[in-house]
């Protein structure tokens, strides 16, 4: 029973090989996503009230199970199968868990099943103030830098997933100010990729970490610009540390925030980033292949192991 199930590992393996090398070339639907913790995700992440060690239960709901049609482009800038936690390799100092992105993937493949192929760009990182975002920092300079990778070989920039704001809520001053830096930031991104009508779905605070929560929610909700949209996240279930959404509350924000960019879809693509968004994938029965069993060698191995 060995060595047939070595044979079939290798086979799978050289074939994956060649699939790895062509989603580096094939056409994407292109997110951004960014902000801080609730968008890299904390879902299943609780800490240890003895400890005090945060760890993450690895309960992955099947509205965010791993896709063929969904890739992600991994911290090297490599597309790599998208799987969660999404933003474990960029987020990479804190515990990430169950975020909005993977469920807005797989419920825009859901509705729209000839939508193509989604390339996930993570670029959230936990506890960053808006000013950490702002145009020439080391995040927006990253943010930037995996957007322009992201198209290099074919794909269109559909739209920026903004959540942030929690740590904006410690001081009035910051708070009061957020609406201006926010703006710009809004503004920097689309003029630095070229796309002054990109489409921006940003999510309004269901949480805080200080006490002026609501000057940044109405900060949020007051910002006017075209193909802008804002979700209100404001009443979905909360982990225990009332500040980090729960798996299935990052589940239901996923949809949300399909629901609202599936709106965007009768203009067509709107960024001029990169080709024409696909709208089929010509490799779809391989990846129905491959992706499944490459998981379950990946299990038993660990299981062998």
């Amino acid at each position: 029973m060995v060595l047939p199930f070595f044979f079939s590992l290798l086979i799978v393996t050289q074939a994956w090989s060649v699939r790895s090398q062509q989603l580096q070339q094939q056409s994407k639907n292109i997110f951004i996503l960014a902000g801080q913790s609730n968008m890299a995700g904390r879902g299943g992440v609780v800490n240890n009230t003895i400890t005090g060690i945060a760890t993450w239960d690895g309960i992955v709901p099947p509205q965010c199970s791993p896709n063929p049609s969904i890739l992600k482009l991994s911290a090297n800038l490599t597309w790599v199968l998208a799987h969660e936690p999404l933003h474990s390799d960029i987020d990479f100092n804190k515990i990430n868990g169950i975020g909005p992105g993977m469920a807005f993937a797989n419920y825009v493949l859901g509705e729209d099943p000839n939508f193509g192929i989604i390339g996930l760009v993570p670029c959230a990182v936990g506890g960053t103030k808006i000013s950490l975002w702002e145009k020439g920092t080391f995040h927006y300079k990253q943010m930037m830098k995996r957007a322009q990778v992201s198209v290099q070989n074919g794909g269109t920039i559909q739209a920026l997933l903004w959540y942030q704001g929690e740590s904006d809520t410690e001081s009035q001053e910051e708070a009061k100010s957020y609406k201006a830096k926010l703006k710009k930031f809004f503004l920097d991104v689309r003029d630095d990729l070229q796309s002054p009508m990109l489409p921006i779905i940003q999510v309004a605070l269901a949480s805080g970490s200080g006490p002026f929560m609501e000057i940044v929610r109405e900060a949020q909700m007051g910002i006017d610009l075209m193909n802008l949209r804002t979700i209100d996240a404001k009443g979905l279930p909360l982990e225990p540390d009332s500040l980090h959404l729960t798996t299935a509350a990052q589940v239901q924000l996923g949809k949300m925030v399909a629901d609202t960019f599936l709106k965007f879809l009768p203009s067509g693509p709107v960024s001029p980033i990169g080709s024409s968004a696909p709208r089929n994938s010509s490799n779809f029965v391989v990846n129905i292949l491959i992706a499944p069993l490459l998981l379950c060698i990946i299990m038993i191995l660990t299981n062998i192991v």
